[in-house]
């Protein structure tokens, strides 16, 4: 059974984080999604929504196995619990591919790294759209 880890911090969902959370999950067979503690977001603004009910939102989905909060001290912490074989990167999110598999290998935990190319087109399928339209409309 081949085990998939996802990351995200995941602040308002919507079908570019479906989207990507379904592609992960067709590497394998199990899909594990590690939500970003709220104060681990220090790469962009602040989630909206609090860690507690992304963490609800993302464990819902129908490509989820299993949601969980990071680690608020070591981001490969709960990758020691979830041993993945793979771990899928957003389009989007700024590790690099080599660097991540190296740390891992180094720290025990050989899992394939895989970026899954693109996002889904919409209109509204990033959280810094929608927050710009919510303001347009409601600011």
């Amino acid at each position: 059974m081949t085990r998939v880890l996802a990351t995200g911090t995941f602040d308002i969902l919507h079908p570019g984080h479906v989207y990507f959370l379904a592609q992960a999950k067709a590497l394998g067979d199990e899909l594990f999604v590690i939500i970003a503690r709220d104060s681990n977001v220090t790469h962009k603004p602040k989630p909206v929504i609090p860690e507690e009910q992304r963490l609800e939102m993302v464990d819902a989905l129908k490509a989820v196995n299993k949601a969980i909060l990071g680690s608020e001290k070591d981001m490969f912490e709960p990758l020691r619990e979830i041993k993945p074989d793979i771990i899928a990167l957003g389009y989007d999110q700024r590790f690099d591919t080599e660097i991540l598999e190296k740390e891992l290998t180094k720290r025990g935990l050989p899992a394939k790294v895989v970026r899954i190319p693109l996002s889904k087109e919409c209109p509204l399928c990033s959280t810094g759209t929608i927050i710009k339209e919510v303001l347009k409309r409601y600011g």
